[in-house]
């Protein structure tokens, strides 16, 4: 009998898990039941995604930069990355700015609601302004600095400093392709050694994702404190998911018509990690699946795979730009706040600067938000009130638009791969063909 395809698997254990929690949150038991016994499995789970996304970076932007064999290809492939991510990121916003002018989801919460939000989430959302207004304070340019590590092994010691391992990666890998080929060759070897142990965890890795997403998502339905905040805030979360359904048809028909892949061979192979996406909230947790997916499934070689990708993990935000653009206009609305056109156009530049600027921010989506907020004028006595009413239905939101941020590397990933050269016909393969079989 043949064996269900990794993302189906996956995504039955989503179902089931959705339904278990569901089932347990309506019991006077449950909660504590799933708290104890089954989320601790979908947190090893992250971790161990987490655990390996270090050394993934290093070792395959090491291996990508070096492969590239002369500076003029690294020069090519990184300009159009970067081009590539700010094109999709102005897009990305631009759906969500025409979605929510149209659909005016602000105009359809009263004040019961904007009162009941706010005690609820007030705290929490004092703090995120006041990170806000101290990155603020930091300066223009700090972005910049932040990413350039003072100490490499400081920086390797957190998942928050990814931006600055990139740098150190790429630094490192130019210097290799600087250097003598007798003294650069014992190093290439070994960042290909690395490389391909831990891919290999990957797939290891991998084995438990069904079960793990189960655990994830009847965690995330007993944790939810107050359901009727979302039907409250229904027009809201219905603008964002339509925006972010828009950027998928984008994503799908520019590969159709530029790279000649087909929307179903796309979804195909890039699915179990939309779901992962989906499931963890993070970008950064579903790099390793995002690169093999990437390379192994939809062609794109590894130089380039390795280059664009995490690159793209830490800068490209695309869902979460256009998540921006809708939240800032929906608090203007409630807020009875007037944007005129120069607003709009001031949140589009804020946006794409706050996608490529927040990498090394934690909680970088709630707090850039405020900085775009900031941007168009908004009092601040009335951020905390905004922010609160994002607060109210941020978790789910953030689930689907870490499905966009990861779509939009693995489309950017095989534009560039076509533009250069290095994208060959989809490779598709059974995730579990890389284990012996046991007799």
């Amino acid at each position: 009998m043949k064996k269900l395809e990794l993302h189906w698997r996956i995504l039955i254990g989503m179902l089931l898990g959705i339904v278990f929690g569901v089932v347990m949150a309506n019991t006077s038991w449950g909660p504590g039941f799933v708290s104890e016994w089954i989320k601790p499995v979908g947190t090893i789970f992250i971790r161990l995604l987490k655990l390996i996304a270090i050394p993934l970076i290093i070792a395959s932007l090491i291996k990508g930069v070096s492969d590239l064999q002369d500076l003029s290809k690294f020069s090519r492939i990184g300009g159009r990355t970067i081009v590539l991510y700010i094109i999709t990121t102005v897009i990305a916003i631009s759906i969500g700015l025409l979605l929510v002018n149209i659909v005016q989801p602000g105009n359809n919460v009263n004040d019961s609601v904007v009162t009941k939000i706010t005690e609820q989430y007030q705290s929490t959302a004092s703090t995120k302004v006041a990170s806000a207004l101290q990155t603020k304070e930091r300066g223009k340019l700090q972005f910049l600095v932040d990413m350039v590590p003072s100490n490499f092994f400081e920086a390797a010691s957190s998942n928050r400093n990814m931006l600055q391992v990139i740098f150190f990666a790429i630094f490192f890998g130019i210097a290799l392709l600087m250097v003598e080929d007798k003294y650069a060759k014992p190093l290439k070897d070994f960042f290909d050694g690395l490389n391909e142990v831990v891919l290999k965890m990957v797939d290891l890795i991998m084995l438990i994702a069904p079960y793990a997403v189960f655990a994830l998502l009847a965690g995330l339905i007993t944790d939810t404190q107050d359901p009727s905040l979302f039907v409250a805030l229904g027009w809201y979360a219905f603008t964002v998911v339509g925006g972010l359904l828009l950027m998928m048809v984008f994503y799908l028909t520019v590969n159709y018509f530029i790279t000649g892949i087909s929307p179903m061979t796309f979804l195909k192979g890039i699915a179990p990690a939309q779901l992962l996406a989906f499931s963890t909230s993070s970008s950064a947790a579903t790099l390793p699946v995002t690169m093999e997916r990437v390379e192994e499934h939809l062609g794109v070689e590894g130089e380039v795979a390795s280059f664009v990708c995490p690159v793209g993990a830490t800068i490209n935000m695309d869902g979460t730009s256009l998540y921006q653009a809708v939240a800032a206009v929906f608090i203007a609305q409630v807020l009875a706040f007037d944007l005129n056109f120069s607003d709009q156009l001031t949140i589009i530049v804020t946006a794409t600067l706050a996608s490529i600027g927040s990498a090394a921010v934690p909680g970088a989506g709630m707090i850039m938000l405020v900085i775009v907020l900031e941007a168009i004028g908004l009092p601040q006595e009335k951020l905390a009130v905004g922010l609160a009413l994002i607060f109210a239905v941020d978790r789910p939101l953030d689930m689907c638009r870490t499905v966009i941020n990861i779509s939009g590397d693995a489309t950017v990933a095989m534009l560039v791969a076509k533009s250069v050269g290095k994208l060959g016909p989809p490779r598709p393969k059974n995730w579990d063909d890389n284990y012996p079989k046991k007799s």
